[in-house]
């Protein structure tokens, strides 16, 4: 293996930073946009799944985890980081082991997002990067307002089985920070919820946003988006598309699903 000069100047530059594991798929994300390569220790066991994880081609250049306690411990971490939701008897074990363990809220809003870009900037040492991802992301924001400015579309996030994004939720702070309507209000849905197909219909939203639109329903979860009273009333013309991996998490990837956003609803005034 020929290692070149620029390799071994990164590992000598983080040879001082600290070394981070990651259980997470979330914190995952986060960690590779943020560290220096050598700094990453391993990552969760869906770091690689493409359907969760929008670094997952990224994150096959370092160790997948299997999740357990055990496995971390062997790699003596300086630090690891832990959705507020991973397995609580794993991150209990690592704590009475003595180990560092950073845990992270699931982000509802772009400025909690904001605020687990800085916490992890922090956290790798390079609170410069952490800025400059914010830094995109304040950018994308703009840009999908002043597209989302020429019309102010109500839209209403639905997925499998006609479960709603409520507003209270990161896709709803997405809309709104864009300066659309999350219809979902209108259902007395806070953090979200399942909603008839008649409740849908009454509702009457400009638009519905969906995580895919391939016209083929692989199961009855995802079949309700394909029921001919949904597609009659909203066709393609009408379905805003932004992968479920720009917006499963809070992180760097929401940059990109508002400019997902913006080319979308810039494809309906056209």
């Amino acid at each position: 293996m020929i290692v070149s000069y620029f390799d071994l100047q990164a590992a000598a530059r983080s040879a001082d930073l600290p070394r981070i594991a990651s259980i997470n798929v979330c914190t995952d994300q986060l960690l590779m946009t943020l560290a220096d390569p050598p700094q990453i220790l391993g990552l969760s066991p869906y770091s690689r799944d493409p359907g969760r994880s929008w670094g997952a081609a990224t994150a096959s250049l370092f160790p997948r985890l299997s999740g357990t306690a055990e496995d971390v411990l062997i790699l003596k971490p300086d630090v690891v980081v832990a959705g507020r939701f991973t397995k609580l008897a794993t991150r209990a074990l690592l704590k009475d082991q003595g180990v560092r363990v950073i845990e992270f809220d699931a982000a509802r809003s772009l400025d909690d997002v904001k605020k687990q870009i800085r916490l992890m900037g922090d956290i790798t040492q390079h609170p410069d990067r952490a800025s400059l991802e914010i830094g995109r992301l304040d950018e994308a924001i703009a840009h999908a307002r002043q597209v989302a400015a020429r019309r102010p579309y109500r839209v209403l996030a639905v997925s499998r089985r006609g479960w709603v994004a409520g507003g209270d939720s990161l896709t709803s702070s997405l809309l709104a920070n864009a300066g659309l309507s999350n219809a979902a209000s209108d259902l007395g849905l806070k953090s979200g919820g399942f909603a008839s197909l008649e409740a849908i219909v009454s509702l009457k939203p400009d638009l519905i946003l969906v995580s895919e639109n391939s016209g083929v329903a692989e199961d009855e979860g995802s079949a309700f988006l394909l029921h001919p009273a949904l597609e009659r009333l909203y066709p393609v013309s009408k379905r805003i598309v932004i992968p479920e991996r720009l917006t499963v998490c809070g992180g760097p990837m929401l940059a990109e699903a508002l400019e997902r956003l913006a080319s979308e609803l810039e494809r309906m005034d056209h």
